[in-house]
């Protein structure tokens, strides 16, 4: 009967436990993974524009549907380019994949999907940044970083400077929630082997209590029905049945009740309060993993238009371009004529668009993003220094203004794969895929505003009915 109670009590704890994780653990591991992607897009960036390495040409054609780190095999000095290209951009993709498509959630996570993060957090030592390094892939671009920061102007130097401070810092926090997560997946493995083989209708709780070889002898007789395909981990087990039937179990389940941390004080319970600003911080964190997607579109659409515009290509128009090269004369403002879908009235429009306006407030929004939307920025701490109401305004402003520019840029998208020359409609970039990853986030951050408005809503209801926090 003691030892029911006692997995009674392991089994209420690991759900508890559980239960925070997906509503507050995981969540900041991935914020923490959301701000390295960003810094990581940042220097992969920097290192394309300095032409010290290739970007990967069939990044687009690889589907990521998987946790892999990229390959750490020796290279020689002539491939450094395009193998680091490569690697970088796999690793970046990677990154991507877990902050807009990976779901995040205990239920999802198992020991495996820690080997392949913590192998995947182990492909660069953000920490440890040096050509001395040991590990190929981080003395290459420890390397690469050196050279390309030669004769750099002060605010780039600065804005890489960051980048790098910041991936050593996020990488950090996220090896130090593995490990914790690491920890608690042992005790969920065995607060499940409690729940569902100790706790079938034909485990014979008497007959195991009689020895620690009959507990064992019982739990592997019931393993495969009441666990499925979940693997038989000995270890585990040894610790099951060491916390019921050794002479320490006392203290043996004492340790395990810590480390659920079972034993919560109402005092504990009334001091921790829900902090509403950082709720709606979340929403401009959801947001400031936006630029790397951002950025390729820019390219894209620049590339696109090019397109369109090679097809013009008379010898007046060479004229043309070379005068306007000449005295240096700003290029006519180039118009498209697209079409608007809004899909909650389902109706269609025409809307012509100023392209060249259209991309520098896209770069404008790209700054702004990385500046303000990205934990510990110089942006996102003056905001965060404002009044909940006023960061409210500026979420609102942000998510109505990345949905315009989401309709706009399905628009475009269109636009140039209908009015491409038959024999160029296959050079003409398509951004479906970075559409889908930025209207991710908008969808997100809208949840995280939506989440923080009705708390509030809900709090001053009870606030009028005087009903407090404690009183829950």
């Amino acid at each position: 009967m003691e030892e029911n109670n006692f997995s009674q009590t392991v089994v209420d704890a690991v759900d508890a436990k559980a239960e925070w994780y997906d509503r507050e653990g995981l969540p900041e591991l991935l914020d923490d993974y959301r701000l390295l992607h960003t810094c990581v897009r940042t220097v992969f960036d920097f290192l394309s524009k300095k032409s010290l390495i290739t970007p990967d040409p069939y990044k687009l054609d690889k589907k990521i549907s998987d946790i892999k780190a990229p390959d750490d095999a020796p290279f020689t000095e002539n491939e450094r380019s395009l193998t680091m290209g490569m690697r970088l951009s796999d690793y970046e993709s990677t990154l991507d994949f877990l902050c807009n498509y990976y779901k995040f959630s205990i239920s999802n996570i198992n020991m495996a999907t820690i080997k392949k993060l913590v192998a995947l957090n182990n492909a660069f030592c953000w920490s440890s940044l040096t050509p001395n390094s040991p590990k190929v892939n981080t003395r290459a671009l420890a390397e690469m970083v050196l050279r390309a920061r030669q004769n750099l102007d002060g605010l780039t130097n600065s804005m890489i400077t960051d980048s790098l401070s910041k991936a050593s810092v996020a990488l950090k926090n996220i090896t130090e929630q593995l490990k914790e997560l690491t920890a608690f997946l042992r005790e969920f493995y065995k607060g499940q082997v409690r729940k569902n083989v100790m706790g079938n209708a034909g485990y014979d709780a008497n007959a195991a209590a009689s020895s620690p070889s009959e507990e064992l002898s019982q739990i592997k007789k019931h393993f495969a029905s009441s666990m499925g395909k979940v693997p038989f981990y000995n270890e585990l087990i040894d610790e099951i049945v060491q916390e019921d039937t050794a002479d320490n179990k006392a203290e043996l389940q004492t340790a395990v009740l810590k480390k659920l941390d079972v034993a919560k004080t109402d005092a504990a319970k009334k001091e921790k309060q829900i902090d509403t600003k950082d709720m709606i911080m979340g929403a401009l964190r959801v947001l400031g993993a936006m630029p790397p997607q951002l950025t390729a579109v820019h390219q894209k659409l620049t590339d696109n238009h090019e397109l369109l515009e090679s097809e013009h290509n008379s010898f007046m128009d060479k004229i043309k371009r070379a005068l306007r090269k000449a005295f240096n004369i700003q290029e006519k403002p180039q118009f498209y004529q697209i079409t608007i879908a809004d899909a909650a009235s389902d109706t269609k429009r025409r809307e012509k668009i100023n392209f060249q306006q259209f991309l520098t407030e896209l770069s404008t929004r790209t700054r702004r993003f990385t500046a303000a939307c990205v934990k510990g920025a110089p942006g996102y701490e003056k905001i965060l220094a404002q009044p909940e109401e006023k960061i409210l305004d500026f979420v609102n402003a942000q998510l109505a203004e990345s949905n315009k520019m989401l309709k706009i840029l399905q628009g475009l998208d269109d636009f140039f794969k209908n009015t491409a020359a038959p024999e160029n409609k296959n050079k003409v970039k398509g951004i479906k895929m970075e559409l889908t990853s930025i209207k991710n986030n908008v969808v997100k951050a809208n949840q995280v505003r939506a989440e923080y408005q009705a708390y509030v809503e809900e709090a001053e209801q009870m606030k009028k009915l005087g009903i407090t926090d404690n009183e829950f």
